[in-house]
């Protein structure tokens, strides 16, 4: 897994920059000729890891399936790529019965890879990683995302500036540092202190709870139940601030 996602890293990261797009039919077109191909390679990569093992494509207009299958997203962060910005990574992950088993981001500007296996710990480049120290709110930087075609999920946009509002005065600083998975990875190495999210988006959030739960991360929805595939809510955080941002969030309807 790790040796796909590097070389599909390279691959992303040797293409020419395109001119930025000015419509939205020229942004798919400059995003699907760098996606398509670079999906092909993945697809490639991964069908001679594991024979026979499916794809879960387009999770946002669809559940996810059972059984054992691969949940990739080529480029997460894909409106930073084509900005020519660093904040993208290449993230794959083995989900078996709807649960991740094992996932790999990898960023090639930074020359970093997080990885985790269930019951195996969170590493980066190797090296096992921990999650924040921090117990007061007032000294954490805190991030937070939104799923794709944010527009299609109303409620969550409206839940996600409703929370800003409330947690802007409560913590040091909030950031949207670029893709979801890469900032949830980075919460789980004490980068970040904590992270939240509205909104279904199982594609760039199954893999990063894997990673933030082996860390020792508490994963949950902003109602306190365990993350699952199909939540429309997302937070992770070290257990004593998850403890403080959790009434926070949860006031949100």
């Amino acid at each position: 897994m790790i040796s796909a996602a590097r070389t599909v890293g390279a691959w992303l990261a040797d293409q020419e920059r395109p001119q930025l797009a000015r419509t939205m039919a020229q942004f798919k077109s400059v995003f699907d000729a760098v996606d398509t191909p670079a999906a092909a390679l993945l697809h490639e990569q991964l069908d001679a890891l594991a024979p026979g093992v499916g794809w879960a494509e387009n999770l946002y207009a669809q559940p996810l399936p059972g059984g054992e299958v691969w949940v990739v997203d080529v480029m997460d962060g894909a409106v930073q790529y084509l900005q020519g910005l660093p904040q993208w990574c290449v993230s794959l992950t083995l989900v078996r019965d709807r649960e991740p088993v094992a996932t790999v981001l990898h960023n090639p500007v930074l020359g970093e890879t997080y990885t985790a296996a269930r019951g195996h710990g969170t590493h980066r480049d190797g090296t096992a990683i921990r999650p924040s120290a921090k117990q007061d709110l007032p000294l954490t930087l805190v991030a937070t995302s939104h799923p794709p075609f944010a527009a299609t999920q109303p409620q969550a946009a409206l839940a996600a500036g409703r929370s800003l509002s409330v947690l802007l005065p409560q913590v040091g600083a909030v950031r949207n540092l670029g893709p979801t998975s890469w900032q949830i990875a980075d919460t789980a190495a004490g980068r970040l202190d904590a992270f939240w999210q509205y909104g279904r988006d199982d594609e760039n959030l199954l893999g990063a709870a894997l990673i933030a739960t082996e860390a020792g991360v508490r994963v949950t929805d902003t109602t306190g139940r365990p993350w699952q595939a199909g939540a429309d809510s997302f937070l992770a955080a070290p257990a004593p601030l998850h403890q403080q941002l959790l009434p926070l969030l949860a006031e949100q309807p």
